[in-house]
């Protein structure tokens, strides 16, 4: 049975920082594409960053990088997102999802897969200002 576990979120003020993990079990997690998500209410699903646990490539969007860390542990299959300098922009329910697909390459830029096969429940962080 696949599972993944998400866990950390919570209230913190603005200019804070947070560390999400993901704990997975069921699958091949070398073989995987690992991605944080997250939902704003009102707001679709976004994948905000991702981690190819082969080689540890790891892909931000623009709105997190710089400040958002994902590492990938693959002794514990675990994989985490480490967020700093917290926006209340940046309140939503955090996902964690597992593709097989990896990577693209285009235009210069790497981007996360498109699709992914398994999706935990989801965590949430509240950032007040």
């Amino acid at each position: 049975e696949v599972q993944l576990q998400a866990s950390g979120g919570g209230l913190v003020q603005a200019g804070g920082s947070l560390r999400l993990s993901c704990a997975t079990s069921g699958f091949t997690f070398d073989d995987y594409v690992m991605g944080w998500f997250r939902q704003a209410p009102g707001k679709n699903r976004e994948v905000i960053s991702c981690i190819s646990n082969n080689d540890g490539r790891a892909v931000y969007v623009d709105s997190v990088k710089g400040r958002f860390t994902i590492s990938g542990d693959s002794a514990s299959h675990t994989v985490y997102l480490q967020m700093n300098s917290l926006e209340p922009e940046d309140t939503a329910v955090y996902f964690c999802a597992a593709s097989y697909m990896q990577l693209s390459n285009y235009d210069g830029r790497t981007y996360c897969p498109l699709l992914y096969d398994y999706f935990g429940q989801g965590t949430q962080v509240t950032v007040s200002s």
